[in-house]
């Protein structure tokens, strides 16, 4: 209760000091300075001309500004540093949120004067992908309690200055900057009255903004949620609707996650989700915060305990902020446009070259069979579509149980890496001839069926370019996967079915054109070679699969799944020689059960292989590609920003090809590494090879859910640049150029 007088106390000094003069300011500048720690600044004695009046950049407009026309001895002054921001830029509250920093202020103050703390107005609330932010856009005021000692004399002029650092951001860019405001405040007798210009917003922010109101509030962990009751006061009886709460701290709560809650005849609880900084066993100290309603703001600090009696049973509460249904459906269609695009570059990206030759393959088989091409397209759709409703259903069962999990998760997996390795080497073998699947052999002239037959090959071909595609992130991706991640499960299952859609897309539209597949040469004795021709993309794929493994696994593990494919590649020469001995009218009892006991061992020394993999220590990677780096950590950024350097940041896998691409062809580069020296930067890897949380954390705040990603920090602090993920040498020089002189991208 002590609090809510306090604080009431500062809202009734300010209006009574306006009616009663010295002493209405007198009480106002106590309870000041009893409710907010006061802020003293050096004594100095105030020289020379120093500008007045607003200052500004091409994003930002500030100006210190006075509530009153002037100030009485003894009393507590407000003043506001008042904000213009430009359309599609923000400023950010005391606690930013997912990014971004606060507005400081240094002042610089005449020999007996103080000032307190801001007293900051309710946030907005700025979603950026899956960051969010606390802040303000447009025009706001952020007051501040000066007090002036009664030694001042009335007609005197005092100088009151401030440097103020204001975190500018967009949607793409992030800017500190940094703007000297000072005001010429008068002293005078009597009540003041309100400045005509700025007075009554000032006043309106002061008494609007969160105030402590005798809310008793608990805070406690119950599977795995945080679980917020608050009761009395204001809410005691209330007709709550919506309901949200603001923590004071970062990494309390997860900011983006929906609040969901319900009311009490007392009050209200709301079920947050745990932040990363939030201990298992629930808080250990007050959860202090602002709870935002319909009804108002408070200041509320949520004790460790059980929940509250009285607190729920009631309505559910809404989200003050929710998205109309229409800005939520373009959303969702935004989204979906930008997956079907991103599907259809895709196919351009390296991760599918190897699933093009099946394509192709397939593709000269049917030319002249309409209808076998028609079946084969919507067979090749139906795999594509199947699998990626599987990996969505299965990324969102992971996340939605916890789980810090991104796109192409599967090959962070020692064991899916070595099973496609060995089935990439599998469909080598049989393009090249070594075994058929299916009809066995055709007639004379005709040679070997090289491939998987008809509709059933056609759907496994769409499911092995789901699953090696998927590690691949096209323009347009990073978007639609980090929307879809923020979406109801239905509507993410969309976005990722117009993904596949994109990626099928091309295949389908052939097949159903007969005017395109008449242009295809007829099939022949060539076909056989070109399939023979298309195994080695086959066996590239094989042979990247498994540098990839011996990566996650080392050089034991390697060993054993060398014996595995070994013994696979036996196995299915053996099932080929079984194959024309019974085409010949031969019996091949033997070769059939040594091609079984082949397969077996491999089954077997695969199984061995991952094994070693899970019980060999990793360790993170310390460089990709040629220049010189260091592992990537929160902290190692932090430090690098610190001593004034730039930080060039590599989020990457070895299964990545898209990132192996960028690594040879800008990252290695002479010009590159001169960049790097000339600019003083940190060069940090983050190896997303096998999971990482940590870092599925740091691309989930960048708006991303996969590799690659690629981060430029400015020298001195501020938030990172995002750079395409298709990179360039002259993209990674402009953005260390731009760093060293600390401006920055993306909040």
């Amino acid at each position: 209760m002590l609090r809510v007088f306090r604080h009431l106390s500062l809202v009734l000094a300010t209006t009574l000091a306006l009616v009663a003069g010295h002493v209405g300011a007198a009480r106002s500048q106590s309870t000041l300075q009893q409710s907010r720690p006061a802020v003293t600044a050096a004594p100095v004695q105030i020289t020379g001309p120093q500008h007045t009046g607003p200052q500004g950049t091409e994003r930002i407009e500030a100006e210190l500004v006075p509530m009153t026309a002037w100030a009485t001895p003894g009393s507590t002054a407000i003043v506001a540093v008042r904000q213009k921001i430009q359309p599609g830029w923000h400023t950010y509250w005391r606690n930013p949120g997912d990014s971004g920093g606060p507005t400081t202020l240094n002042w610089t103050l005449p020999a007996g004067v103080t000032a307190g703390e801001i007293v900051w107005p309710l946030p907005e609330r700025q979603q950026l992908q899956s960051l969010m932010n606390f802040g303000y856009s447009g025009e706001v005021y952020l007051p501040v309690p000066i007090a002036i000692p009664a030694s001042a004399r009335p007609g005197q002029t005092l100088r009151l200055s401030t440097q103020t650092l204001f975190m500018v951001c967009s949607a793409e860019m992030c800017v500190p900057d940094e703007l000297t405001l000072s005001l010429d405040l008068k002293v005078g007798e009597g009540a003041a009255p309100l400045d005509p210009q700025h007075g009554a917003a000032i006043q309106n922010v002061i008494e609007t903004a969160p105030q402590p109101a005798g809310i008793e509030a608990r805070a406690t962990m119950r599977d795995g949620r945080l679980i917020l009751t608050a009761t009395g006061g204001p809410l005691a009886g209330a007709d709550l609707k919506t309901a949200w709460f603001f923590p004071f701290a970062g990494g309390q709560i997860d900011h983006p996650a929906v609040q969901p809650g319900r009311t009490g005849p007392q009050g209200l609880t709301l079920d947050l989700t745990p932040g990363r900084g939030m201990a298992a066993t629930g808080p250990t100290q007050p959860l202090a915060g602002v709870l935002a309603t319909d009804l108002g703001a408070w200041e509320i600090s949520a004790a460790p305990g059980d929940p509250l009696a009285g607190a729920d049973g009631g309505a559910a509460l809404g989200d003050p902020d929710a998205k109309p249904a229409a800005t939520r459906a373009l959303v969702f269609l935004q989204a979906a446009l930008f997956a079907l695009l991103g599907g259809l570059i895709l196919n351009l990206m390296p991760c599918v070259f190897p699933i093009l030759a099946m394509k192709a393959a397939a593709l000269t088989a049917g030319a002249h069979a309409p209808a076998e091409a028609r079946r084969d397209g919507l067979a090749f759709l139906a795999g594509v579509l199947t699998t990626f409703l599987v990996l969505a259903g299965v990324l969102l069962a992971l996340r939605a149980g916890g789980q810090a999990v991104g796109w192409g998760f599967q090959l962070q997996s020692p064991g899916v890496v070595a099973g496609l390795s060995l089935l990439m080497m599998a469909v080598g073998l049989n393009l090249s001839g070594v075994f058929h699947v299916g009809a066995g052999l055709q007639g004379a002239g005709s040679g070997p069926l090289s491939r998987l037959p008809g509709g059933v090959g056609a759907f496994f071909t769409g499911v092995l370019a789901v699953v090696v595609a998927a590690p691949c992130t096209a323009p347009f991706m990073a978007f639609a996967l980090g929307a879809a991640l923020l979406m109801p499960w239905p509507m993410a299952l969309v976005v990722f079915l117009m993904l596949g859609l994109g990626l099928a897309l091309p295949y389908v539209v052939v097949s159903l054109s007969p005017r395109l597949l008449a242009k295809l040469p007829r099939p022949g004795p060539w076909m056989e070679r070109l399939k023979g021709l298309l195994a080695f993309p086959m066996y590239g794929a094989a042979l990247w699969l498994v540098w990839v493994f011996a990566r996650q696994a080392g050089e034991d593990a390697l060993g054993v799944l060398f014996l595995a494919a070994l013994c696979l590649a036996l196995g299915l020469w053996l099932v080929g020689v079984s194959q024309t001995r019974r085409a010949e009218g031969g019996k091949a009892v033997v070769s059939a059960v040594a091609a079984t006991l082949s397969v077996i061992c491999t089954v077997a020394l695969t199984g061995v292989a991952v094994g070693q993999a899970r019980a060999g220590p990793t360790d993170a990677a310390a460089s990709s590609g040629p220049l010189a780096s260091q592992p990537w950590s929160e902290g190692a950024v932090s430090a690098a920003q610190a001593e004034g350097r730039p930080v060039l940041v590599n989020f990457t896998a070895d299964w990545c090809v898209t990132c192996k691409i960028n690594e040879r062809a800008a990252l290695s580069s002479s010009r590159t590494a001169e960049a790097v020296q000339a600019a003083n930067a940190v060069y940090l890897v983050g190896d997303w090879t096998r999971r990482d949380d940590a870092i599925t954390a740091a691309l989930e705040r960048h708006g991303r859910s996969g590799v690659p990603l690629y981060l430029v920090y400015p020298a001195g602090g501020g938030a990172a640049r995002i750079l395409p993920q298709i990179l360039t040498e002259g993209v990674i020089i402009d953005a260390l150029k731009t760093a060293s002189q600390g401006t920055s991208a993306r909040p």
